[in-house]
């Protein structure tokens, strides 16, 4: 089982934006996404080099992801590929 801090939106915030001490983090959006009503939060952090955000969804077993919901997310590309494939033969 993945410890709290890996589940946490802190843990996934300090994983993909690693943020120094002197790095301003803030939560710049929260709300559900239209539709399906699940939780989303946008992270911005800026430094000298510049800003950057991410954008983390609440998954099912209540951990934060980087990801959409596994529901959520478009077929990856050779699904998607396959599936005109199969379209095309007659």
């Amino acid at each position: 089982m993945k410890s709290t801090n890996e589940r946490s939106l802190r843990g996934q915030v300090e994983k993909w934006l690693a943020p120094a001490p002197t790095m301003h983090v803030r939560v710049t959006r929260f709300s559900r996404a239209a539709g399906n009503g699940r939780r989303y939060v946008r992270v911005e952090m800026s430094s000298p080099a510049g800003a950057r955000a991410l954008f983390f969804f609440r998954q099912d077993d209540g951990r934060w992801s980087v990801f959409p919901p596994t529901a959520n997310r478009r077929k990856s590309t050779a699904e998607h590929l396959l599936v005109q494939v199969a379209a095309a033969i007659p």
